[in-house]
């Protein structure tokens, strides 16, 4: 039934058809059903062998670990503020709570699960539908169909958010992400940029009070406090949290950034269906682990930032989040084995080189890694070159 009505349609969205510059929108809905018409027929000219829904579905799967993780620590958070200060505050969230007979009680999963959803999901109603308006337009003016590569920008973006953010500034980042990190160049695939990275830099420096990574994000207004980072920085002695709550992800943060676990998770379903690369993983971290071994050799007596250990960094910020998700985007990260090496050891070099150098931006992933999807061409281009070069000598042309 659903197959006949979209063929009694199609001709309205076909060309000399009325809603002809629609057609981008009719062809998302047929092929979200059914396989699309255009298919390879012999060997494919891809160099991997997944297509992209694959890796699509592969990534979503990935990532539940951490949206889970987002729903309930965001309510733990600030359920555990709720209960200590004794005071419900007003608005809608908490009036639907009410309604629903739930309560504020931090030892409840559910009571922590809906109210951290009533944050996590506003945000991501509106990344998807602001980033979707914006892949239908540009579908419609190029003429070609709407790519489902946006599903993967729309579910990490929300996850790398702080809870409190306004939906306003949701919908800006993401057109700002999705224009400027990516259409402007052609669409995905063509992107040099990470375009939920670039909207999120976005807010880091058109909101750096509220963004910045200095203070706790929690759900709720008016309660501020240092995060593990700026603790490291000012050269507290206690950073704020264990090791173990920051492993475990019982901290405040973005949504879904903070449990390592969830993370590891999630590369284990990344590296068994082979969609992220375990190159560029282990490199990530190999280049964490030697300069800050580095920094902890040589010591400050006016940065302590320069004691922070590996296992820290492993768990402060978005080092995890980042290196899993983020890092081994296949469109922006290298495409050669050798340059895996190199652009992951980058990555985890230059976020502790942030975090450690320039503590104004204590959390370095994101930099590090917008800086190394700049080089990561340059990096291909390097590896092809030297390849090259040994092959000619091997010749002996």
């Amino acid at each position: 039934m659903l197959r006949s009505l979209l063929d009694h349609i199609k001709p309205h969205f076909q060309k000399e058809g009325r809603l002809a510059k629609l057609y981008p929108l009719y062809e998302a809905a047929d092929t979200l059903f059914y396989t699309p018409v255009a298919v390879t027929a012999c060997d494919s000219h891809i160099r991997e062998h997944s297509d992209l829904k694959r890796v699509m579905i592969c990534v979503y799967i990935a990532v539940v670990p951490c949206i889970l993780m987002a729903l309930y620590n965001t309510g733990l958070q600030a359920n555990n503020i709720i209960a200590a200060s004794g005071t419900i505050p007003s608005g809608w969230r908490y009036q639907l709570i009410s309604l629903l007979g739930a309560a504020h009680n931090p030892a409840s999963l559910w009571d922590n699960c809906l109210l951290g959803a009533l944050f996590f999901l506003p945000i991501t109603i509106v990344t998807y539908v602001v980033g979707i308006f914006w892949e239908v337009v540009f579908a419609s003016v190029r003429g070609h169909e709407i790519n489902e590569g946006f599903f993967i920008t729309g579910i990490l973006f929300p996850l790398i958010l702080p809870p409190g953010t306004p939906l306003w500034q949701v919908a800006v980042a993401i057109s700002f992400g999705v224009v400027i990190g990516k259409e402007i160049f052609g669409g995905t695939g063509k992107n040099f940029l990470n375009p939920a990275l670039t909207a999120r830099a976005f807010l880091f420096f058109a909101y750096p009070a509220q963004i910045s990574g200095d203070s706790v994000w929690t759900a709720l207004d008016g309660y501020s406090g240092a995060t593990i980072l700026a603790n490291a920085a000012s050269g507290a002695n206690e950073y704020g949290a264990t090791w173990l709550q920051a492993f475990l992800g019982t901290i405040p943060g973005s949504m879904g950034e903070t449990s390592t676990l969830a993370c590891l998770v999630g590369a284990l379903v990344l590296l068994v269906t082979g969609t992220g690369s375990w190159r560029i993983m282990l490199s990530v971290c190999l280049g964490m682990l030697a300069i800050a071994l580095m920094f902890n050799m040589v010591g400050s007596e006016t940065n302590p930032m320069f004691s922070m250990t590996p296992a820290w960094h492993l768990v402060s910020g978005g080092f995890a989040f980042g290196t899993v998700y983020m890092a081994t985007d296949p469109v922006t990260g290298a495409m050669t084995q050798s340059g895996k090496w190199f652009y992951g050891f980058l990555i985890g070099a230059m976020t502790v080189l942030i975090r450690v150098i320039n503590p104004a931006y204590p959390e370095g992933m994101m930099l590090a890694i917008l800086f190394a999807n700049c080089f990561a061409p340059l990096i291909d281009y390097m590896v092809l070159q030297k390849n090259k070069q040994r092959r000619l000598a091997r010749s002996g042309c």
